[in-house]
């Protein structure tokens, strides 16, 4: 164990020490300090040293972060990442009248997102590319293939081209990418189908 001095327990925490905090897993602490979300140093054994500020920070920006409960619960969890306003209140109004059971929750950024997955796996996960800070490429990277979001399903929908997307970051194949307009048909039809797939595993466990 590294010898630490109690000006650096004041000032810096280990990486389970973060995930207690924020709430959310070690896996999840582990990929912010990879993304560079929380601002961290490796001592000469090895161990991560995470700065307390930035863990309070992070912890600040929840308010961002605000789950909008649609219908009623025990169906679909969505997350979405989305940092236009208009396209917020455009996902929550659409999706209120597809008379499916649905918890969503909206965030701005990358950064959040990874808070509220941290948390619990959504069902359905929706990214934009195109945002700021963290944006959605890194974000697919850093969740994809994460044992804990073996159930979710991640969906890009962004406004970029094919063209543009392959130029700025590879994708995983499994990714389904939509363009926007936000396809609203084609979501409401995943989600019928898949909300009818959570029922039928609920049913026979």
């Amino acid at each position: 164990m590294d010898p630490i001095s109690l000006e650096s327990k004041r000032l810096y925490c280990s990486t389970s020490q973060a995930a207690k905090m924020l709430g959310v897993s070690l896996g999840t602490a582990q990929n912010m300090v990879e993304e560079g979300v929380l601002d961290a140093w490796k001592t000469s054994g090895g161990h991560r040293r995470i700065k307390r500020e930035s863990v309070m920070a992070m912890l600040a920006r929840r308010g961002g972060a605000q789950g909008t409960p649609v219908n009623n619960e025990g169906g679909l969890s969505v997350l979405i990442a989305e940092d236009d306003a208009d396209l917020q209140k455009l996902y929550r109004k659409t999706m209120e009248g597809w008379e499916l059971p649905l918890s969503i929750e909206i965030v701005s950024n990358g950064f959040d997102a990874l808070l509220v997955v941290g948390r619990r796996a959504p069902d359905v996960f929706i990214v934009d590319l195109a945002m700021a800070g963290m944006d959605g490429f890194e974000l697919v990277r850093a969740l994809h293939g994460n044992p804990a979001l073996a159930t979710t399903n991640i969906i890009v929908v962004s406004s970029l081209s094919r063209a543009d997307i392959a130029k700025r970051g590879i994708l995983p194949p499994d990714v389904p990418i939509y363009g926007k307009p936000i396809p609203f048909h084609e979501l409401h039809g995943f989600f019928r189908a898949r909300n009818s797939q959570k029922l039928r595993l609920q049913r026979d466990t």
